[in-house]
């Protein structure tokens, strides 16, 4: 009589001595891994996360508000909180200027006068059709969006002084507290060739007129002269460069 031996599958899955056998002798593929489900990890609750440096830099100035309450009981972070609200303040007032406003006559008072006592004001007194106007606003227009902390306006030089001689347009005027710092008469008082580095060098001859609301004070205006002075060696770099490759390919 025969002698069979026979195998079986006693858990689901599980391999038998005939598959190991065929295994062996490569006629079944192999045994795939067994499934482990993947660990549970339960979700990150938001109130849990610890409240550092970090997770206080990433909230607005609205969630740092709704956010009092939270941190009465936290020295480092309500100072560090009070101190990100400055900040963002101090950077809403820098964005507050940016460029030449115009402005008429009776505004004069209030827009200039009446500034800020820690803001510099500049005002160009012009009028349309003067070409030398033209070429002071666009310096200005330039100067006002590299230094926004700086005030920079624009008016009808008859609007501002009734009878103002066209002949010393345009001219330009600085204050700073209420009082007149310098006032440039004539297109000529910023060189043979206006632009707004020899502009910028003028002004800031003495007093921290350009201000980009990074610094304050003396280190305002060395900070604008040294950028300046970059920025002037550099346009004459890029010139004569422009030059010799215009040269070259002749």
């Amino acid at each position: 009589m025969a002698d069979y031996h026979f195998v079986y599958k006693d858990v689901e899955g599980a391999s038998t001595q005939w598959d190991d056998i065929q295994r062996k002798l490569g006629n079944l593929p192999p045994k795939p891994p067994a499934f482990k489900p993947d660990p549970f990890a339960p979700a990150e609750d938001e109130g849990s996360k610890p409240k550092d440096k970090t997770w206080i830099d990433n909230k607005t100035e609205e969630e740092l508000e709704d956010l009092e309450d939270d941190l009465d009981d936290d020295r480092f972070l309500e100072e560090y909180r009070r101190k990100r609200l400055v900040e963002m303040k101090q950077m809403v007032k820098v964005a507050k200027f940016g460029s030449v406003v115009p402005i008429s006559g009776s505004d004069f008072v209030r827009e200039v006068s009446q500034a800020p006592t820690d803001v510099w004001v500049v005002v160009i007194l012009y009028k349309d059709g003067y070409p030398e106007c033209g070429v002071l606003m666009q310096c200005l227009e330039e100067l006002a969006t590299m230094y926004p902390a700086t005030k920079f306006v624009k008016i009808i030089s008859t609007d501002c002084i009734p009878n103002y001689p066209d002949c010393n347009l345009p001219t330009l005027l600085v204050y700073n507290n209420g009082a007149v710092k310098a006032n440039y008469v004539g297109l000529h008082t910023f060189g043979r060739r206006c632009t707004p580095e020899g502009v910028a060098l003028i002004l800031c001859q003495s007093d921290p007129v350009l201000n980009d609301g990074q610094s304050e004070g003396e280190a305002s205006r060395e900070a604008v002269l040294e950028g300046v002075r970059k920025r002037f060696i550099e346009k004459v770099i890029t010139h004569h460069e422009n030059h010799d490759d215009g040269s070259s390919s002749d």
